[in-house]
C-alpha cells in the first residue's frame, strides 16, 4: 500500500514540475507583453509580424491586442497558481498518509 502512495506522490511531483514550468513560461510571456506595451507607448509607429512579413498597424490597435493577450496570460497564471496549490495540498496529504503507514508498520 505504501508503494502505491509513493508512486502517487511521484506522479504528483511530476505534475507539480509541469505546472511550475508552465507558470514560469507564462510569467515570461507576461513580462514580454508588458515590455512591448511600454515600448509602444514611446513610439509613433508600430509594426506587427504576420506570417513572414512585417505589416504597419495602428499603434492603439496593437496596444489593445497586447492588453488582451496580457489579460489572457494573467488568467492562465491564476489557473496555474490554483493548480499548484491543489497539487501541493494533495502531496502533503499523501505524504502524511505514507508517514502514518510507516509508523503503523514500525509499531
Amino acid at each position: 500500500m505504501a508503494s502505491a502512495k509513493i508512486t502517487q506522490l511521484q506522479l504528483l511531483q511530476q505534475n507539480l514540475q509541469n505546472v511550475l514550468s508552465q507558470k514560469q513560461q507564462i510569467e515570461s510571456e507576461i513580462i514580454e507583453v508588458n515590455s512591448a506595451v511600454s515600448q509602444l507607448q514611446s513610439t509613433s509607429s508600430a509594426y506587427k509580424i504576420v506570417g513572414k512579413i512585417m505589416v504597419s498597424v495602428a499603434r492603439e490597435n496593437l496596444i489593445s491586442e497586447l492588453g488582451a493577450r496580457g489579460e489572457v496570460l494573467e488568467i492562465r497564471l491564476q489557473n496555474c497558481t490554483k493548480q499548484e496549490e491543489k497539487i501541493k495540498a494533495s502531496m502533503e496529504k499523501v505524504q502524511q498518509e505514507v508517514v502514518q503507514e510507516m509508523r503503523s508498520k514500525n509499531e
